[in-house]
């Protein structure tokens, strides 16, 4: 049964205690080889497994049984917002991650830089991971675009990634969007999802022929694609919900945007583990609740990178001491969902998840992977939306419900 945030706000009980989650992106994942070990199983993580030998350990479903989790809604879920309930498009989480304006009648879309071949096809749906200095040159050209009786904000966000923001009467973030997510095929036309957005569809193809255009002749990044249409949306604050003064240390503006979104004040920080670590400890005394974003686990399961993938989860098991160093009252590590070498993209499949502190039962898991997990004592399919309360009631930070 998954808990309304009402009903959870009426049983928090103040507390001295800090919460720590650490979530390797996309760190599910799947054997290479019949009968081999998954990323996460191959990694040697001395100091996770015996968090995980000390703790509770289990999977858990980020939405639901089969389906496949956008990063957005799959952190919603850790930070105990329902993703189904509360919805939003990448595009707001973009925004607020660059710290950009975003005012309530503006559309925002996420877009990536990407190639187009002779046919019109997409043939690299990231441009060949151009630089964020590259991605800069382009989104100055970008903002020549003129569009009837709306502003055009074009903006850099990380390597590739760019932010599309108009700003007018009368927007909807109703688009579908127009990246097809696989090569070989040309990109999509935005339609409109409801009758009151056809005015914006209608911006948006004009944005994307205009783009067309102006970046014919910039191979690799020729083209754009946008996805995540919407609006900012007006979402209960964690403060005011859990109680808790929550900070996000992530480098990735789309993290700190969907932290930003749920009350999170998203600290600066560099790229290196050793810079995240490094806020951490600097702010520790400040907040309650910490949450803490390791990016490219999911980016080497993208690009297919088994053992690249290996080596970032072993780097992070190496920085666990200085977490631990902190004495947090409650640690949960886990992923966002899975995205498995195998597969290149994110996957379906449950997350390996452990909450270590005082209070909790530990099970018999003595190795934090997923076949061991998947005996744990949280479950094999626990909804991700609960570790939330879990992790507020091993904080001392829930009441009794109830005579």
């Amino acid at each position: 049964m998954q808990m309304e945030l009402e009903f959870i706000q009426q049983l928090i009980e103040p507390a001295e205690t800090k919460i720590v989650l650490l979530v390797m992106d996309g760190l599910g994942g799947l054997p290479v080889e019949k009968g081999g070990p998954t990323e996460l199983e191959a990694a040697n993580t001395p100091n996770l497994d015996r968090l995980a030998a000390e703790g509770i350990c289990g999977l858990h479903q980020p939405i639901g049984p089969g389906i496949t989790p956008g990063s957005g809604p799959a952190h919603q879920a850790l930070f105990g917002y329902d993703p189904i309930k509360y919805q939003v498009g990448r595009g707001a989480l973009s925004a607020l991650g660059i710290d950009f304006d975003l005012q309530p009648q503006d559309m925002a879309a996420r877009g990536n830089y990407c190639s187009l071949d002779d046919q019109g096809n997409v043939s690299d749906r990231r441009a060949g991971r151009i630089s964020s200095e590259k991605n800069r040159e382009l989104s100055e050209l970008l903002r020549q675009i003129d569009l009837p009786g709306v502003e055009v904000f074009v903006q850099t966000v990380k390597e590739y990634r760019i932010l599309l923001v108009l700003r007018g009467e009368g927007l909807s973030g109703e688009i579908s969007a127009t990246d097809p997510q696989e090569t070989g095929v040309p990109p999509l036309e935005p339609r409109a999802l409801s009758k009151e957005a056809a005015k914006t569809a209608g911006l948006v193809a004009e944005f994307i022929q205009q783009a067309r255009k102006i970046l014919a002749d910039h191979h690799p990044a020729n083209m754009v694609l946008l996805r995540g249409f919407s609006m900012r949306p007006d979402w209960p604050q964690m403060a005011d919900v859990f109680g808790l003064r929550s900070a996000a240390i992530a480098a990735y503006p789309m993290y700190r945007g969907v932290a930003k979104l749920v009350g999170m004040q998203a600290l600066p920080t560099g790229d290196s583990l050793d810079e995240e670590f490094s806020m951490l400890e600097k702010r520790w005394n400040d907040f309650d609740y910490f949450f803490l974003h390791v990016k490219k686990t999911d980016s080497y399961g993208e690009d297919g990178d088994f053992n690249h993938k290996v080596a970032l989860i072993e780097e992070v098991d190496r920085q666990v001491p200085r977490l631990l160093d902190l004495k947090p009252d409650v640690l949960m590590v886990t992923g966002d969902h899975s995205t498995p070498s195998l597969m290149k993209y994110h996957g379906f499949q449950p997350v390996p998840v452990l909450l270590w502190s005082q209070f909790c039962r530990p099970d018999n898991v003595e190795m934090f992977g997923e076949r061991a997990c998947m005996t744990g004592g949280l479950g094999p399919r626990l909804p991700a939306v609960d570790l939330m309360p879990i992790a507020l009631a091993n904080a001392g930070r829930l009441k009794k419900f109830g005579a």
